[in-house]
């Protein structure tokens, strides 16, 4: 048995919290939670949490996965970057099977011969730097709080090695700016509104960055919010706590993930991501479109190790495809079952939008579990 994994796992224990909810429900009315990060969404989608719940209940998908809210454009920047004589690009591997311009992608610019490497950490991309000084070595760097301090940890690295053929291509974004946007932007309001009474804060980010960035959701705007871990308990038990405060009046910052996350956080991590990153004035979203102040670039101190200032990477911004409805699910105004292209023309083999591509995505998530719960449904209900 692996210690605090199985525990988290426990049937018993998920069908005594799932009675809990149900009683505390009020029938009266209904609730309305967003997960914000697909790996919550991931661990609703696997393990049924949506079958436990009354149906007063509702979770709602947020814009949780990294890979699903980088535009398009940052992804034909990093296509242009590799189709660069000589250069070696390095990405994460969910990255490679994004579409962009007529269904190109880097997965197909690698196999047109492109020097793409696929690499677990930014300390890869730094080794196959030193190991190729001939030649420009690029990390195509994505993710939210979480993986932002590796990274500044590979440009302090290549600035002391002196790395002169190494940068990033910077695509870093903030949890706490997207939520904003979500709750409060009349450019996303106009696409359809989402009846929200609270979130389940992010569990990895929240280890980073701690939990008092989120009061300000709740004095602010009177939403709740409970940070869970992922495992299906942490959920279940984050979701009866946000009931609880509803039923209550009350509008707080309550952590469910109490093993991982301090209210401050990890200091030592944001001190090393504010030495080399500063905010962004605006970055797109996919989604979202612009959201003011939620991403991060290098700062001038670093700016040898940019790919943006070495390369002249210009801005581009390219519309999504029009039968792909993954702007509408990640704002949750749509579900990934009403999307026209879901599990026909899209699918994990073959993805049509990001939200099919990362397993954290909502449509795949719902494609590997949902789908298959809703064919039964519908089979009972016709017997």
């Amino acid at each position: 048995m692996m210690k605090y994994i199985d525990e988290f796992r426990a049937g018993a224990l998920a069908r005594q919290i799932a009675a809990k909810i149900a009683s505390e429900a009020g029938p009266g009315r209904d609730y309305h939670f967003m997960e914000f990060c697909g790996g919550h969404t991931h661990a609703i989608s696997r393990f049924g949490i949506v079958d436990l719940l009354p149906v007063n209940v509702h979770m709602i998908h947020g814009p949780g996965c990294p890979v699903c809210v980088l535009p398009i454009g940052r992804v034909e920047n990093a296509i242009q970057l590799a189709q660069m004589p000589g250069l070696i690009l390095c990405s994460y591997g969910d990255m490679l099977r994004i579409p962009a311009t007529n269904g190109m992608s880097l997965l197909k610019a690698k196999a047109q011969g492109a020097d793409i490497r696929m690499v677990y950490s930014s300390a890869d991309a730094i080794k196959i730097a030193q190991e190729n000084p001939q030649r420009q070595v690029v990390f195509f760097a994505i993710g939210f709080e979480t993986t932002t301090p590796p990274t500044a940890v590979a440009i302090q690295q290549a600035q002391i090695l002196g790395l002169n053929n190494f940068t990033v291509f910077c695509n870093h974004v903030l949890t706490p700016s997207a939520i904003s946007h979500i709750l409060q932007s009349p450019e996303v309001r106009q696409f359809g509104l989402v009846p929200l009474d609270g979130f389940i804060g992010p569990a990895h980010v929240s280890v980073i960055i701690g939990s008092q960035p989120y009061e300000y959701f709740a004095e602010e705007f009177q939403k709740s919010v409970v940070i869970a871990g992922f495992e299906p308990l942490d959920v279940m038990q984050a979701i009866l706590m946000l009931i609880r405060q509803i039923n209550a009046g009350r509008a707080e910052v309550e952590n469910e993930f109490t093993r991982a996350v301090s209210p401050a956080g990890n200091r030592k991590a944001q001190s090393l991501v504010a030495e080399v990153f500063e905010l962004r004035r605006t970055f797109e979203w996919r989604g979202l479109g612009w959201v003011p102040y939620s991403a991060l670039k290098i700062k001038s101190s670093y700016a040898d190790f940019d790919a943006e200032q070495r390369f002249r990477i210009s801005t581009i911004s390219i519309a999504d495809n029009k039968a792909c409805e993954c702007g509408a699910i990640l704002r949750g105004v749509k579900r990934p079952q009403d999307c026209k292209i879901f599990g026909t023309v899209c699918t994990p083999e073959n993805p049509v939008g990001s939200c099919m591509v990362s397993s954290e995505g909502a449509c795949a998530a719902h494609y590997s579990y949902g789908r298959f719960r809703e064919n039964n449904h519908v089979a009972a209900q016709k017997n």
